[in-house]
């Protein structure tokens, strides 16, 4: 039976990823920060429908000690998915220094992290998976989400070396640049706001976390030989 680890867990995108893991039959190790009351009802419920092992960490990606103290109990892990971040609406010029560094903490600093805790593990079966949630802001950048899109940015280019650096291991690193997701990171547009992005999409609806999910699952379940890459899924907003 084959192990995964997911942050950012416990809602969301990530939710729906640890339970089509769960659904696939892997045993999960599943990180979030705040949220721990979900977490719990997740796992609960992952365990009793799919007969899987669910291991449930309250943690603070952005920091290495915390991540590190996880990791040390994990002997096996075929699949990390680098789910966990934050976002931040405004202007560069009020942007706070201590927003900045958190956000570059969260979104960029926690996958290098991960990273670089799962790789040794990795090595020891010449195999294993890398996917990094990403965003379409990562490729084209948005306006009053510069920090957002730099650190998006840096998750598309960090994922393409690692990828070349771990080809000859058996190890792919992927990533999946997200679309407009319906989630809580976009709750604070109203629905005048929400309308008009769906009626730029092709595709005529939002995104769904089940959308995302089955871009993970189909990279899990494709040939090792893709690698490198940043998928794109948005209806084909971008």
């Amino acid at each position: 039976m084959k192990t995964a680890l997911v942050t950012g867990a416990s809602r969301g995108i990530g939710c729906s990823i640890a339970k089509a893991l769960a659904a696939d039959g892997y045993n999960l190790h599943l990180i979030c920060e705040k949220n721990v009351n979900l977490l719990s009802e997740l796992k609960n419920r992952l365990e009793k429908e799919h007969c899987v092992s669910v291991k449930t960490y309250k943690a603070d990606v952005s920091d290495y000690a915390a991540l590190a103290e996880i990791f040390a109990g994990i002997r096996e892990l075929d699949v990390l998915v680098n789910n966990a971040g934050i976002s931040y609406v405004g202007l560069l010029s009020e942007m706070d220094i201590e927003d900045w560094t958190r956000i570059v903490s969260v979104n960029l600093n926690s996958v290098f992290y991960t990273s670089k805790l799962s790789v040794p593990i990795m090595l020891k079966k010449h195999s294993g998976s890398i996917i990094n949630v990403s965003s379409v802001w990562g490729n084209v950048g948005a306006s009053m989400e510069v920090a957002y899109s730099a650190t998006k940015g840096g998750v598309n280019g960090f994922t393409k070396a690692l990828a070349k650096e771990l080809a000859p291991s058996g190890i792919t690193v992927n990533a999946i640049a997200c679309g407009f997701v319906d989630t809580d990171m976009n709750k604070n547009l109203s629905p005048d706001e929400v309308e008009s992005v769906k009626e730029e999409i092709p595709a005529n609806r939002l995104g769904v976390p089940e959308d995302i999910s089955k871009a993970v699952m189909g990279l899990l379940k494709t040939s090792d030989y893709l690698t490198g890459q940043v998928i794109t899924v948005d209806g084909g907003w971008t």
